[in-house]
């Protein structure tokens, strides 16, 4: 027992001096190195792998962050202007168009859209642009390439294409370009932009039919495990295949033909589906056994930015690192009202990106990455969500969670109404909220839904589910499109007061439009029977079912009974498709800042049910179509904003849609990071952002202080309760004793 006690004495004075060291050192609770804290390298993280990572099959949300670093399609949208400006990121100039007719002779870009065969969209590339380093392009002393002709011996070991010993680059020129557009038809993978666009660029549709003609005759006579998950195909070399659409006129200028007149193909030319792909990185990752080693574009993708991804780890880290050969592209010195005040432009004139490296780990729990974030460890809590942001904005105006450290801490939290919406719509083809059949049922039908129109008080939705951070739409123009000024309030729903203030209508008037429509008081006046609308929606949880309950209070102001009808996504997809839903709730997010994106949501010839197109609720209305066919084709003048401003009026007074609101997307950004300007839009945020290391290190320092006194005190305490335990043991010893010697 004496042992014991020594023992104890001699652990307490050790964990002592330990806890002397530890304090010595500084933070001990760091989840990355305090020698990382103080380098150029910035810190994040990302809820799920992305999938795709091949410019031409990526197209989700998680992926940007990656796919716009690596890869520069020819256009990009300026870092700070808004409304959204397009402008070169590899051209040497914005596209020059060209419009031909049926002859084939240029006509003026005012000809009539139906004359108008054909546009052609001129590119001109930057001279000296150098693709990152990738043993893709390396060659030997001749001037072959090293590794294009391997074999399974050859990737022993190999994970990652930096593992090869030889790395090589060259020059960007237009046939990567050419070549990019090509596979876009590849049928050994998916692209989710080759319908579109095969009715868009000129003879798309029938290269895809030929590609997959020669792809068929490739797999044919292979064994189905050749053609299993790790097969492998020879190479589909598109060089080989010409296509008629695309004309490359100079080793750094090509010209692109689109179908009739097309002023939105702009927009497609700032997306990763027209990044330039290199047949020397596609020939590499073709070549037999890449594929069951995770060597491919998806993983591992190459292009001419400014990050390059050194390492991937699958749900567990991901890294990219600033490309070598990236050349002088500088920060804009230009942006809009209250940028310069906010330290925007601070910049202007520098050399981009600032950041030598981004590290990104996986992060399951939102718990984790908040409370990482205000540790200071993540210098931005998620690359490609705006959710944290406006979490973080809620918790300091309702004065909870981590209100009083982000306040403390300095941390920044911009913000701006996405391009996108969330709605409800009516389906055109249901007999009681659709279009109807006769003049009487087509404004029985109408009233009803202007009714709802009114009784749905989205004001109300804001401010209960989204914290006053979103903004009440009139229109599907939303806010960020041209346009969207043209009706400053919806006249079926609101009306200027006697005060000259704008304000919903009363429940009053809906009521009565309700009565005309043939439901007085939500009865049906031949039947007498109360009205039943079927409500389709998706989500699961008790804050969905708050906001279902919400609905349903909506309905309940007219007396309008509702059956509610949840399901999972891919079913409520499948209703959509077939037309069985009656009333449903979706939303959507552009794909590029221009009204036609929104504007063809109620276009009849985009129907869900007919055409499978995005028209959800499946309207048909021939002025609107007559003049979206117009709209669509025109540039943005004031010919263009009438015609917007009449298809909003007839939408309006037709109500398919309750146009519902637009939620904030919300940047998180520690006072060392400069220049963060959230959008949903622009995806090429890192090249712009600056931190400063060694404030970030001071500040963790300063934040993260061990608490060391309870692991001191601890081993002290143990001490105080061994004591007593000694000092009873040698009680008892020598009572022990005691009786021994009594006995003999």
């Amino acid at each position: 027992m004496k042992n014991f006690l020594l023992r104890q004495i001699s652990f307490v004075l050790n964990f002592f001096f330990c806890v002397l060291g530890l304090t010595a050192c500084g933070v001990s609770n760091a989840p990355v190195s305090q020698e990382s804290l103080g380098q150029n390298v910035l810190f994040s993280s990302y809820q799920e792998s992305p999938k795709y990572l091949d410019s031409t099959s990526s197209y989700s949300n998680n992926e940007t962050p990656w796919t716009y670093a690596v890869y520069e399609p020819p256009l990009k949208y300026h870092y700070l202007k808004r409304p959204y400006e397009l402008q070169p990121r590899t051209l040497t100039e914005l596209p020059r168009v060209t419009y031909l007719n049926k002859a084939g002779q240029e006509v003026p870009a005012q000809t009539p859209a139906a004359e108008i065969a054909e546009s052609v969209f001129e590119l001109n590339i930057t001279p000296g642009i150098q693709f990152q380093p990738h043993p893709a392009f390396a060659k030997d002393g001749q001037g072959q390439a090293l590794y294009l002709q391997l074999n399974e011996a050859d990737l022993e070991g190999k994970r990652s294409p930096y593992q090869f010993e030889k790395m090589g680059s060259r020059e960007l020129v237009a046939d990567d370009y050419l070549y990019a557009i090509k596979r876009l038809a590849t049928p050994r993978i998916k692209s989710p932009s080759f319908g579109f666009l095969s009715e868009k660029i000129v003879g798309l549709a029938d290269y895809g039919k030929r590609i997959k003609e020669v792809n068929n005759q490739v797999k044919s006579g292979r064994s189905a495990r050749e053609l299993g998950p790790f097969g492998h195909l020879p190479w589909l070399d598109f060089r080989e295949h010409a296509f008629e659409g695309v004309q490359v006129t100079g080793k750094y200028s090509l010209r692109i033909r689109v179908n009739g007149k097309y002023p939105q193909f702009k927009y497609w030319l700032a997306m990763t589906f027209f990044a330039p792909v290199a047949w020397e990185v596609d020939a590499f990752y073709a070549q037999p056994g890449m594929s069951r080693r995770n060597l491919n574009p998806d993983t591992w993708p190459v292009g001419t930015g400014p990050y390059m991804l050194t390492d991937y780890v699958p749900n567990a880290r991901m890294v990219l690192e600033r490309n070598p050969n990236y050349r002088k592209v500088t920060y804009p010195c230009e942006g809009e009202v209250g940028d310069k005040e906010k330290g925007l432009l601070n910049d202007c004139g520098q050399k981009l990106p600032f950041i030598d490296k981004v590290v990104s780990v996986i992060e399951k729990e939102g718990t984790s990455v908040a409370t990482k974030f205000i540790q200071g460890y993540y210098d931005v809590p998620q690359l490609e969500r705006g959710e944290p942001g406006i979490g973080y904005q809620v918790s300091i105006q309702d004065g909870t969670g981590m209100a009083k450290e982000l306040l403390e801490r300095k941390i920044q939290l911009p913000s701006t109404i996405q391009v996108g919406f969330w709605h409800f719509g009516f389906n055109w083809l249901d007999p009681v909220v659709g279009a109807g059949k006769t003049p009487d049922e087509k404004v029985r039908n109408r009233k009803l839904r202007q009714a709802l129109s009114i009784a749905f008080d989205f004001e109300e939705y804001v401010s209960v589910f989204e914290e006053d951070r979103a903004e009440v739409n009139q229109s599907v123009v939303v806010p960020g499109l041209f346009g969207h000024d043209q009706t400053p309030f919806n006249p079926v729903i609101y009306e200027r007061g006697g005060d000259g203030k704008v304000h919903r209508k009363s429940i009053e008037k809906a009521k009565a439009l309700l009565a005309e429509a043939g439901y007085p008081n939500g009865r049906d006046a031949q039947t007498g029977k109360p009205l039943v609308i079927n409500y389709d929606s998706q989500g699961v949880g008790p804050g969905y079912k708050a906001r279902i309950d919400w609905v349903a209070k909506q309905f309940a102001k007219l007396n309008i009974e509702l059956e509610v009808r949840t399901t999972d996504y891919n079913r409520f997809q499948d209703k959509m498709r077939k037309g069985s839903a009656q009333f449903f709730f979706w939303g959507w997010l552009a794909d590029y800042p221009d009204p036609e994106n929104f504007m063809f949501l109620l276009y009849g010839p985009n129907s869900k049910v007919k055409f499978d197109g995005e028209n959800s609720t499946n309207y048909v209305n021939a002025e609107y179509d007559k003049l979206f066919d117009k709209m669509k084709d025109l540039d943005d003048t004031p010919e263009r904003a009438d015609l917007i401003k009449r298809m909003i009026e007839i939408s309006q007074e037709d109500a398919p849609l309750l146009n519902g609101w637009s939620e904030e997307f919300g940047g998180a950004y520690h006072q060392w990071v400069f220049n963060g300007k959230p959008s949903n839009i622009i995806r090429d945020q890192l090249a712009y952002l600056r931190i400063d290391p060694a404030l970030r290190q001071a500040k963790i320092k300063e934040w993260n202080q061990a608490v060391l006194w309870p692991l001191v005190l601890a081993p002290f305490l143990l001490l105080l309760l061994a004591i007593p335990a000694w000092r009873g043991w040698k009680k008892r010893q020598h009572q022990r004793a005691v009786v021994s010697r009594g006995e003999s």
